[in-house]
């Protein structure tokens, strides 16, 4: 039992690890470049940004945990590299939006994020429905997110 719960925040702590090293890059623009920008009326505001990605990093950790237990199953391997996938991709988001000012670059690959993760949501479902599940409130996130990479695209 000991092992599992340790395994399990480790899990959470390399999501959240892959969480702080998006935010290098997006903390320092946001009183600045950010704030210059035109936004649409839906655009929460700031403080909401860093509880949410820390719940869905949390929850990606869990998902991805309880996939890895039953890691002896070849299709658990391919669905972590999956998983792997989409936590490049929203990393690189984080670069391409905050760190490199990119809108357009962003959207391409939020776009390809949100198919990563659904991806990863069906492998996961061949393994752990729970685990596909704890991904959803991520790709809805996504989705909204997706909203408003492109709004901000658009109205500058």
């Amino acid at each position: 039992m000991k092992k599992k719960i340790l395994g399990a925040l480790l899990a959470i702590a390399i999501c959240e690890l892959v969480g702080s090293i998006g935010s290098i890059f997006t903390i320092p623009a946001i009183g600045g470049w950010y704030a210059g920008l035109a936004k649409p009326s839906l655009n929460p505001p700031n403080w909401i940004f860093g509880p949410v990605w820390t719940t869905l990093f949390a929850l990606m950790g869990i998902a991805a945990f309880m996939v890895w237990n039953k890691r002896k199953n070849k299709a658990a391997k391919t669905a972590l590299m999956i998983f792997a996938l989409q936590l490049v991709l929203n990393v690189l988001w984080s670069v391409l939006f905050f760190g490199a000012h990119r809108p357009a670059g962003a959207f391409l690959d939020i776009i390809l994020m949100w198919f990563a993760i659904l991806w990863t949501i069906f492998a996961f479902w061949k393994i752990d429905r729970a685990a596909a599940w704890l991904l959803a409130p991520y790709l809805l996130w996504v989705s909204f997110a997706a909203y408003l990479n492109y709004a901000v695209m658009v109205m500058n």
